[in-house]
């Protein structure tokens, strides 16, 4: 009797260790554990994968992150975007080189200049193409026949988004190349979202608005469009690509992949589904669809280096930085993108 009961009680007792245990690792899972798996996107009960969040902006415009997010491109990956509220074009760049965010799409002298300063960053897939039925940005002047050549701008102010991007380069390049005095124009920083309006008041005399807020532009009356990026270069300057973390891509290289693969997917599917693209960005941004431009991207977001050597000979020849001490390579990798990686099988 004895004996039966010993054994009963060893068995509760065994019985209540292993609950004991049970309740230490739940509760361990649920806090700090569960975070840490999080995190570095170990696999979850049962296999499945843990999730990685990257930061991202929530910015209005046509961007490939929504378009994917939306499309359900993210769905069954490793990844999946955690928007960190509006951030400003400018900081960017210099929000992704802190890891304050994680992936952000901004032009490729940005990113070069940001590896110049020692900026933990590199692209990771290419972006926009420019077409000449699809240009990356267009140039606006009122419609007082005030402006019609590039000398004409001597003495005026022209708006651009941004400090060191396409809108700066491409169009100091160009005008200097029309004889133009580009030290007589005054450069003024403007929203995109802000020309069109800033312009027909006066604020500025020359716009330059990136798509697709440049539709709209073009259906005002009291405006003219004079030039595409289109006609200042053939669409050399107009890759706009999708640049990481650097510490993120080391840390979290499936999330990187699984990134890049969704808006590759994203990137194919609006270049064959141009219209109803602009339906999902006009429904983002509260705009008419008429007024969006359409968008054309880069075959399966693969980088190219010319696009990147266009900028870095460009920065080093404004003195932006040090000549030779940006090499392409410094700048992109191909290596998370699985379509390169097929192709170059």
């Amino acid at each position: 009797m004895l004996n039966k009961v010993w054994r009963r009680n060893r068995n509760w007792t065994k019985l209540a260790a292993i609950l004991t245990i049970a309740v230490a690792l739940s509760s361990c899972g649920n806090s700090t554990n569960k975070e840490e798996a999080a995190n570095t996107g170990a696999a979850g009960a049962g296999g499945e994968k843990e999730i990685v969040e990257f930061k991202y902006p929530d910015n209005p415009g046509f961007d490939l992150v929504y378009l994917a997010d939306e499309l359900g491109y993210f769905d069954g990956t490793s990844t999946r975007p955690k928007y960190v509220g509006k951030v400003a074009a400018p900081q960017v760049i210099p929000l992704v080189g802190t890891g304050d965010i994680d992936f952000g799409a901004r032009m490729v002298p940005l990113v070069i200049s940001a590896i110049a300063s020692g900026a933990d960053i590199k692209v990771v897939s290419a972006g926009g193409k420019t077409l000449q039925e699809a240009p990356h940005m267009k140039y606006f002047v009122r419609n007082d026949g005030s402006i019609k050549t590039p000398k004409d701008l001597e003495g005026k102010t022209i708006g651009f988004n941004s400090f060191g991007a396409c809108a700066e380069f491409v169009s100091k390049k160009w005008f200097k190349e029309q004889g133009v005095d580009i030290s007589k124009i005054n450069f003024l920083v403007v929203p995109d979202d802000k020309q069109e309006q800033t312009l027909e008041q006066g604020g500025i005399d020359l716009a330059i608005i990136h798509a697709p807020y440049s539709g709209k532009a073009e259906y005002n009356e009291k405006l003219v469009k004079l030039w595409s990026d289109y006609d200042l270069d053939g669409g050399l300057g107009g890759m706009a690509p999708y640049s990481v973390n650097g510490k993120f891509a080391r840390n979290h290289p499936e999330a990187v992949r699984d990134f890049v693969s969704a808006i590759a997917k994203t990137a194919n599917w609006v270049n064959a589904n141009p219209e109803e693209a602009k339906k999902i960005i006009a429904k983002r941004i509260g705009i008419d669809v008429k007024y969006v431009d359409r968008y054309a991207y880069v075959d399966d977001l693969v980088v190219t280096e010319e696009p990147i050597q266009y900028y870095i000979d460009i920065l080093e020849e404004y003195d932006k930085i040090p000549k030779g001490k940006v090499s392409v390579k410094d700048v992109y990798t191909n290596e998370f993108n699985e379509f390169a990686t097929k192709a170059s099988l």
